[in-house]
């Protein structure tokens, strides 16, 4: 290698290739391959007009301590310019336990905000008018029960569930692979989620009940390929359980949603997303015989590499986090989140928030982006990485199909270990200098005082007594009675979130139906992974 080149890891990009060409697209067909935005294949876009028609949807992902100090924090974001909100929830809530369980304990508001309660979710939209924002959440192995929640909170509202626009994750499948919270075995969690599916498919018809997510898996070390073939593998294995069920593909696919991670090689970023919406079309239309053009149409959120941030010199992540964001833009996202430069240390503060938004304002306003759609578009290099990309793909779904499906494959950890494999190489490239990352294998400095955001640890205190409170107040033989029809619901194989929904509206906790549901589902461990 020539001194001074950093190749990024796992590229797909060959080495010492400078130019490409005409040679390098042979067989490229521009109406078979490319066609126009907005229609099939839709590697130009998702929409004809883009973002001449409509700005992509800026979000922050913000949540932490408690919902009144959350509530704070979104208005002071929507104040600022942000279109879209997306809730950051703790790791007590993420993985079902109340804020005052004995495995809560120094975790309550940490990483996100802490919502156990109906009560919680009415403070975390208190002034906030749920029928006109649109709202993304993020968790997955209890996000029946939040859907559950924000439902009943909006009804409270006088919002009926029909109107509500918004985004629940929701996707158990990468929590196997990549981010390891769950609570039930893969196939109660896809009986669950199929549940959602079919639940916001008769009356949610604005709501996104499943987010596909990349992003996490990414974030675990895969490679750009790795996360879009076990991103898309993860949708076709929801889209076969909804037609197993017997749900007609035209009547949930036009709601699925994907999400994916913008990392630091650029070009590479932009020809993923290009090609996942290709290969999303193809396989609707072929194998899975949506007649629907909104089958076909992939649209995805993307946030910025929070595995790219560095602890070190933190003022340098504005810079990632900038050029991340315009590979996002450029490959087409729908709603975007930049992190803050402070993410690698904390909580992001309100001014690093702020400047992550000016971020993507400036992308909006200051850089004609949104004046020419897919402007990369003929180029022999995009054009050969997002062939490459597709190519990749589909070896990798071979090889998943092969081993029965992607529940198999996870269950034998197939793509635990290639992700694990390409996060070891990663990091050897780093520590060998073969990856050049600023300000932590070249140009270090000392470390010094940075200013972080700190929760107050009276809040978790508090969170407990509200709780209490919430038990001692409410009809707890009613609160036995729901959970009874839950419980009943679960076992006979009915669709449950009608009487998760009647739960939470008598003050049932998120912990207390999770506890009635690991009873009738079980729990999940992951066997041992070696190679």
């Amino acid at each position: 290698m020539n001194e001074g080149r950093s190749r990024f890891p796992g590229t797909i990009v060959p080495a010492d290739k400078p130019v490409w060409g005409p040679e390098d697209l042979k067989d490229f067909d521009t109406v078979r391959d490319l066609g126009d935005p907005g229609r099939y294949p839709f590697t130009r876009g998702p929409y004809e007009t883009m973002y001449g028609g409509r700005l992509w949807t800026m979000r922050q992902f913000s949540g932490f301590g408690s919902a009144r100090d959350t509530n704070q924090r979104f208005k002071y974001l929507l104040e600022h310019g942000q279109t879209g909100l997306s809730v950051a929830f703790d790791m007590p809530t993420l993985m079902g336990y109340d804020s005052d369980h004995p495995r809560a304990n120094g975790e309550v508001g940490r990483e996100g905000v802490a919502i156990c309660s109906l009560r919680n979710m009415e403070t975390l939209f208190d002034g906030i008018p749920m029928g006109d924002v649109s709202t993304s959440m993020t968790i997955n192995c209890t996000a029946a029960i939040m859907l559950a929640f924000y439902v009943a909170c909006a009804e409270k509202q006088g919002v009926a569930a029909g109107r509500l626009r918004g985004t629940i994750q929701n996707d158990m499948l990468k929590e196997y692979i990549a981010q390891k919270e769950w609570v039930f075995p893969p196939e109660p969690s896809m009986r669950i989620i199929v549940d959602m599916i079919e639940f916001c498919a008769d009356h949610l018809p604005k709501w996104h009940p499943v987010s596909i997510s990349g992003y996490h898996i990414r974030e675990a070390g895969s490679t750009s390929v790795q996360e879009l073939a076990y991103t898309l593998m993860d949708g076709f294995t929801y889209v076969e359980y909804c037609l197993k069920r017997g749900i007609p593909v035209d009547k949930f696919a036009p709601r699925l949603s994907f999400f994916f991670n913008s990392h630091m090689n650029f070009f590479e970023e932009i020809a993923k997303f290009r090609a996942a919406r290709r290969i999303w079309a193809k396989r609707m239309k072929n194998r899975y015989g949506a007649q629907s053009p909104e089958s076909w149409r992939l649209r995805f959120h993307t946030q910025t590499a929070g595995c790219s941030l560095t602890a070190q010199q933190p003022e340098n992540n504005i810079v990632r986090t900038a050029v991340e964001a315009l590979a996002a833009v450029l490959g087409g996202t729908q709603s975007l989140h930049t992190n803050s430069m402070d993410e690698a240390l904390a909580l992001p503060t309100e001014q690093a928030v702020k400047i992550a938004l000016r971020t993507q304002q400036i992308l909006a306003h200051e850089c004609d982006l949104t004046e020419v759609i897919d402007p990369l578009a003929g180029s022999y290099f995009i054009e050969a990485l997002t062939n490459k990309m597709e190519e990749e793909c589909e070896r990798i779904f071979a090889a998943i199909e092969q081993m029965g499906g992607m529940v198999p494959a996870i269950e034998r950890g197939y793509p635990q270990r290639e992700i694990a494999k390409s996060a070891l190489e990663f990091q050897r490239a780093v520590e060998e200098k073969r990856y050049v990352n600023v300000g932590v294998n070249e140009h270090v400095e000392g470390e010094r005082p940075f200013p972080i955001l700190k929760i107050d640890p009276a809040m978790e205190r508090e969170q407990a007594a509200e709780l209490k409170r919430i038990r001692e107040r409410r009809d707890n033989a009613a609160v036995n009675r729901v959970l009874e029809e839950m419980r009943r619901a679960a076992r006979e194989g009915r669709n449950l979130m009608p009487p998760i929904i009647e739960a939470v509206k008598v003050e049932t906790t998120l912990g207390e139906i999770i506890e009635v549901l690991k009873k009738e589902f079980g729990e999940w461990r992951e066997p041992p992974i070696y190679w």
